[in-house]
């Protein structure tokens, strides 16, 4: 029997999930920052925001960012290991990396980050490389989760977090009708008046419903090796902050 990943609300070969998530962001690369200001109305930026308070990089320390996109997390981060420290920034698309790499060259980022095309679910790190790893808005992306958990439980140094911002569950039922509205309507509709891709905003959202929720999350970092973990919801549980550690 063929091994299936969900790609949306659509099953598909395992093997055939990273490529369709590809063609969606490289699709999406060039207006990635505008569209996520509009979709959610600016909020995002207070998420990073709290991601990075709670990733508490110190001076001096390795930092692996995943799934980095434009580089809104590796900003911050390269600002909080400081010159003695070190940031990877990295994804595992080539067009989100470059725009990503070009954003921290215009703001003066340089001298602390290198740059590295890679698979969650394959890094290409030594073992206990890490001090911090940080994945935001990618780990729903990810064809098998738990390999990917299991692979940044690797890298981490004892001692070392993961924290990971992603879309969750709504804990505000009442609000769960308007969601669905503005996912699947209004969401693909932005979509395509502003990035010309519908399909691709569509797919975003049907992502998030696929993800697994707040408590199976933590229960799959906990199954994986990761302790001491928890997370905060953010929005209603619109936006969860999960975290774990090694020791």
């Amino acid at each position: 029997m063929k091994d299936l990943a969900d790609f949306g609300f659509e099953q598909v070969p395992a093997e055939e999930k990273a490529s369709r998530v590809g063609e969606v962001f490289s699709s999406v690369a060039e207006r990635y920052d505008v569209m996520n200001d509009l979709m959610s109305v600016g909020l995002h930026r207070l998420w990073k925001q709290q991601a990075l308070r709670l990733i508490n990089a110190r001076p001096g320390q390795q930092v692996l960012d995943l799934a980095a996109g434009t580089g809104d997390l590796s900003i911050g981060l390269a600002h909080q290991v400081g010159k003695q420290g070190h940031v990877v920034m990295s994804d595992i698309n080539a067009d989100m990396l470059s725009r990503g790499r070009d954003r921290l060259l215009n703001a003066g980022v340089v001298g602390n980050v290198d740059y590295t095309l890679a698979n969650a679910e394959q890094l290409p790190f030594l073992p206990r490389q890490f001090d911090r790893i940080s994945i935001g808005f990618g780990l729903r992306n990810v064809t098998r989760i738990p390999r990917a958990l299991a692979a940044m439980r690797e890298a981490l140094r004892p001692g070392g977090k993961l924290v990971i911002l992603e879309f969750s569950k709504l804990y505000l039922q009442s609000l769960q009708p308007m969601y669905d509205l503005y996912s699947f309507r209004l969401l693909p509709l932005m979509g395509r008046l502003v990035a010309n891709d519908a399909d691709s905003y569509r797919y975003l959202a049907e992502s998030i419903r696929m993800h697994p929720d707040q408590p199976t999350l933590q229960q799959i970092m906990e199954d994986v090796g990761f302790e001491d973990c928890g997370y905060t919801n953010l929005s209603g549980g619109i936006v969860a902050l999960h975290y774990g550690y090694v020791y």
